[in-house]
Formats: C-alpha cells, structure tokens, sequence
C-alpha cells in the first residue's frame, strides 16, 4: 500500500509499505480522504514544532475517513462498507491521567502521527489502516470529507470545554485557519452573543464572516482594529488563540475584560509574553491540547446537523499530488481545509 512519509523538512515522499492486518478488535480501514492538519505542515516545513522533532521517517496524518474494508475477531456493531470516521486518540486506560479522567495526557499515548515519543507514532495517511473498535465513529451521511473533519473540530470542542460556558459571552479569534473557523463555528452553536475574529488575510477573514463572525479584522492592514473593544478596560469575555503568534495574543490581550479566559489553541513555538497586564487584569490562560471523548461528539454534532464543516473544505487532491496539496494546506490566501483523497 501507499503511504506519505515525511523524513525531513520539505523531504516529503509516497512509499510502499506492507498491508496492515486487523487483530482482536480490530478494523481494517481502506481509507478514503485525509485532512492535513497545522502539525502535519510543521512536520513538512520545519521537521517539527517548539521541541518535537522529526528523528526516523514517520508516516504523517491523523484527520482521516474510510470505510470498513474486513472486520478482526471478536468485533460486532460494525460492519463492512460502513463508513466511519477514525479517532487518532488511542490512550492506555491505565496510566495515572487515563485513571484521573484525563486521557488527553495519557503517559503511553499512541497519537497518529506523532513525533513527540520516540520511535515515533506512525501516522494514518496510508491507503489501509488498521483501527481498534473503540476508534471508531458511524458516519452516517456524512461525506468522507466531512467525517475527516472530526478531529479538527474534536480539538475546538475540547477547548471550548475548557473555556466553560459560552453563552451569552463576548468572543475573540484569533487566527482564522481551520482551528479558528470551527472555533467561530461552535463559540455560534455554544451561544455566543458576539464573535469577532482576526487574522492577517482576507480571504480567510470572508470566510469568517460567512460563518458567523460578526465582526473581522484585518490586523496586517489595522493594526490597532481591536481599539474599540478596549474600552472600559476591556469586551471580550473569551479568547480563542488560534494562531500560535505571540503578536496575536499580545494584540488581543487588552481588549480582554477583568477576568476574561483565554484558551491557547496554536502551536507556534514558545512566546515572550505581557505577564504584567496579565496579572493586573486577573485574566486566566488556560492551555488546550488535543481532545478524546469529544471526538464522538464531533460526529454526532456534524451528522444532526448543529455544525456545517463543508465550507472549510476548499482543495481535494490525490495521494499521488499529495505534496502539491501541502503546499496548498500552507496557503492561507487561497485554502482553508485541503484534503487528500486516498479512494
């Protein structure tokens, strides 16, 4: 089978590998559509992100769909030809965070595609992948594009989970790639009485306006865009930090109330940080990294309907052009969410 396996930055190659077998439990998966994800282009540009650094070939992708190809012994409630969409989270249920609720953490995580442990976690972006049962989500009608769209939106749920009751409140984005538009998405869903987001394109600024910001900014060419909603020592209530750019969330900080919540989302590197404007607004700054039960969730939310993803999917390639939808993925004035179509 076919897999896309990055052994570098910008060293991106399609190589044959041995077809997988489903054990106990398990699901072979022939894979339909895979999403490339922000880490996916750090890996591709960079050879990592902060600490985490390519050291062997690692297969990339963790935002995938297919449909059931054979089942392993012992599963049932699934069957061959169904579609589903695969959960890349596969924690131990043993270790210490499993046990305290917090598998997210888990010591023994076995994330798609991860460079962080070593030898690393091999990814999803192959033609045949093999699932355990507990993976994965019945995708109903949804199209393969969409059911890849789980786990992006999964990270969103978490966070706004994190950031406790939205409705009502007044919310910031920052950063308008795919994580900041679902974030506009499901701060609207959650009840958010105003959302405003910014970013640094206007195309992906459009986009946020069609999907319900009511307010966007264009930082490059405003920079000081975020003026009004300083006033009375700030308006917003939320900050959803997308974009991973100390200058975003500096920008952002003082149009934040007293007591306002922010969730960091991005993954940029290390920042340099206003810790002093930070303590005198009393504001809390709460990390958000990667999800678990909330990827069932996801599904469920885009199978009734609550959350439409399919504007964000803006490019479709093929496995074999898979470096020309990277370079695609990486392009903000033109891509949101840029897939790879494995059958």
């Amino acid at each position: 089978m076919k897999t896309i396996v990055a052994h570098g930055a910008h060293d991106l190659r399609i190589e044959d590998r041995e077809m997988p077998v489903p054990g106990s439990g398990q699901v072979l998966v022939r894979l339909e559509t895979g999403g490339i994800c922000g880490s996916d282009l750090h890996y591709y540009h960079q050879g990592g992100f902060g600490t985490v650094r390519l050291k062997e070939p690692m297969i990339l992708g963790h935002e995938v769909a297919g449909r059931i190809e054979a089942l392993g012994a012992g599963v049932s409630g699934l069957a061959e030809g169904l579609r589903i969409a695969v959960s890349p989270s596969r924690p131990c249920h043993a270790c210490r965070f499993c046990h305290a609720g917090q598998p997210n953490h888990c010591l023994n995580m076995r994330f798609y595609g991860s460079a962080m442990p070593f030898p690393h976690i091999q990814g999803a972006f192959r033609e045949y992948l093999v699932a355990d049962v507990a993976q994965c989500a019945p995708a109903g009608d949804l199209s393969a594009g969409e059911a890849a769209m789980a786990e992006p939106l999964s990270v969103v749920l978490h966070a706004a989970r994190r950031a406790g009751d939205l409705l009502g409140k007044r919310v910031l984005v920052t950063g308008c790639g795919p994580i900041g538009m679902l974030a506009v998405l499901v701060a609207r869903a959650a009840g958010a009485v105003e959302i405003v987001a910014t970013d640094l394109t206007d195309f992906t600024l459009d986009m946020a306006a069609k999907l319900g910001a009511d307010r966007v900014v264009n930082m490059g060419k405003h920079p000081d865009g975020l003026a009004p909603l300083t006033a009375e020592k700030g308006q917003i209530d939320v900050l959803f930090e997308c974009s991973g750019a100390a200058p975003a969330l500096v920008s952002a900080i003082p149009a934040m109330r007293p007591g306002g919540v922010i969730l960091q989302l991005g993954l940029g590197g290390d920042m340099t940080l206003p810790v002093q404007a930070i303590t005198a607004k009393e504001l809390e700054l709460r990390g958000s990294f990667r999800f678990h039960e909330e990827f069932f969730a996801a599904v469920e939310l885009m199978r009734k309907g609550r959350i439409d993803v399919k504007p964000l999917i803006t490019h479709e390639v093929a496995l074999d052009e898979a470096e020309e939808g990277f370079k695609l993925a990486s392009d903000r004035s033109r891509a949101m969410k840029a897939q790879i179509r494995f059958s």
